[in-house]
């Protein structure tokens, strides 16, 4: 890739997930911010980088495999398609989809081991630990509830392990974290989980297992110069946010994007703000630009179970609103700011009332108004206002596409006022001129959550005489 002087160049990245169950919501609502904000820097004049894919190696995967009599490079290779699959169902514009079974990732992760066991940080000890599968972490006794059990995987039983494994260093990086954190106090986003990530930093490090016996849990990453023991899966998956980007090989891309922005769930925070910087420490790497993170969704107050018939996938959402209405219900339930409880009933009222009873028809309204006028717009110079980028270039992305929404109210407020029906000639021309600005303006600002609805509207109101419409939003069915 070639660059020009002065080009400004921007990394993002989703975490990858776990190829063991269909695309849900959650990972929907991730990906969706992570393609606004690139989007965005675009718009912006940025060069982007947009990484995602999925993480396909450790004992869940492994297991889910055996369960379903499949090798398990067959079985990721199959879920690995329907993520794939979200590039045309959401119109996502990544540049990059990662597998950590690409040949590449895994020579990638192996000289990243090398690297860390070079300065120091890996070593063998005989431990007993209790480990979590469902979120293939060890677990300590305060991060057990009442039961002895995960607060986040209540109904699987902790495995003791006892066995020799590797461990990384964590513990030797306590300070230079707590440096990290102190010179970069937004690092991580939302301000909540800078803070827990913090005291768990400052209440003391301990060593965590980056292998596993290859004899007991085969699918991973072949551990350099031990064909006894494979990587344990978060030391792999962590370095494809590197690998991704040519690491270590092209040092030139990888200089010119790194470091970047990274998205992630709550339950990720400790991997992705603590964890894997301490990695990147003891690489010799930068630390990562920002860490996003996400709560959790629930849907009717209950979490998402299969068993409960109540998840809810970005095919249904699709299925039901069109992509672009369904990128701005993602982004619209909140974005970096604690945990989203949905249900279809209020994915329903939010479509209506905001999409179909207030965006689309207020495009209908004026595009007729204009066809019957014969108003002509010509030609927009729209500007990205600076309220606008201030909330996108502080990632409040929910608060920017409420500023674009917010404009249709005014507008339908204006509109009420001026009745433009009852005008004729010029004083009609005038409100139509102002409307079909304003409605220009929505349009350029939609740009990164709602492109194809953007674009659509932004051709539709300059063309050389407006003509009617169809609905933008279609009303939904009764049930």
């Amino acid at each position: 890739m070639l660059y020009l002087p002065g080009m400004s160049r921007f990394y993002i990245t989703t975490t990858l997930p776990y190829v063991n169950a269909e695309p849900h919501i959650g990972f929907g609502w991730e990906i969706t911010e992570a393609d606004t904000i690139a989007r965005y820097r675009r718009m912006m004049g940025d060069e982007v980088v947009f990484n995602t894919g999925t993480d396909e190696h450790g004992q869940k995967i492994y297991q889910k495999a055996l369960d379903n009599n499949e090798d398990p490079q067959s079985y990721v290779d199959r879920y690995a398609a329907a993520f794939s699959d979200l590039r045309d169902l959401l119109n996502l514009s990544y540049t990059n989809f990662i597998r950590t079974t690409d040949d590449h990732h895994v020579a990638a992760a192996q000289e990243f081991w090398r690297r860390s066991l070079a300065n120091g940080d890996i070593y063998k000890k005989l431990y007993a630990t209790k480990y979590c599968i469902g979120c293939e972490l060890e677990k300590t006794d305060s991060e057990l509830d009442e039961d002895g059990r995960c607060p986040l995987h209540p109904n699987r039983e902790l495995e003791v392990r006892e066995e020799e494994n590797y461990f990384f260093r964590f513990s030797k990086y306590q300070d230079q974290l707590l440096q990290l954190y102190a010179e970069n106090p937004e690092f991580v986003q939302p301000a909540e989980k800078m803070n827990e990530i913090r005291s768990f930093v400052e209440r003391g490090l301990q060593d965590f297992s980056v292998s596993r016996l290859k004899e007991k849990m085969p699918w991973g990453v072949p551990v350099p110069d031990d064909e006894d023991h494979v990587m344990y899966v978060w030391f792999d998956a962590l370095v494809n946010y590197i690998s991704t980007l040519g690491w270590p090989e092209n040092e030139e891309n990888f200089q010119a994007f790194w470091p970047g922005v990274q998205l992630a769930g709550k339950d990720n925070l400790r991997q992705q703000s603590a964890m894997w910087q301490a990695m990147l420490f003891s690489a010799g790497l930068p630390a990562s630009e920002k860490i996003l993170i996400n709560g959790f969704i629930s849907i009717g107050g209950q979490k998402m179970s299969k068993s409960l018939g109540n998840v809810i996938a970005p095919t249904d959402m699709v299925a039901r609103y069109g992509t672009d209405a369904a990128r701005y219900l993602l982004i619209n339930m909140g974005c970096f700011s604690g945990d989203q409880d949905v249900t279809w009933e209020k994915l329903d009222t939010t479509y209506t009332a905001f999409l179909s009873n207030g965006l689309g028809n207020l495009c209908s309204r004026v595009a007729k108004m204009s066809e019957k006028s014969g108003f002509a717009f010509g030609e927009a110079d729209i500007t990205t206002d600076e309220s606008f980028a201030q909330l996108m270039d502080s990632y409040d992305l929910t608060g920017a596409l409420n500023w674009v929404m917010d404009h249709v109210s005014e507008m339908d407020t204006y509109l009420a006022e001026q009745k433009p029906w009852k005008l004729e000639g010029d004083e009609q021309k005038e409100v139509l001129l102002t409307a079909t600005t304003y409605i220009l303006t929505i349009a350029h600002h939609l740009r990164p959550f709602m492109p194809e609805v953007a674009e659509k509207m932004w051709n539709h109101f300059q063309a050389e005489q407006i003509t009617a419409l169809e609905p933008l939003f279609p009303r939904l069915p009764q049930e």
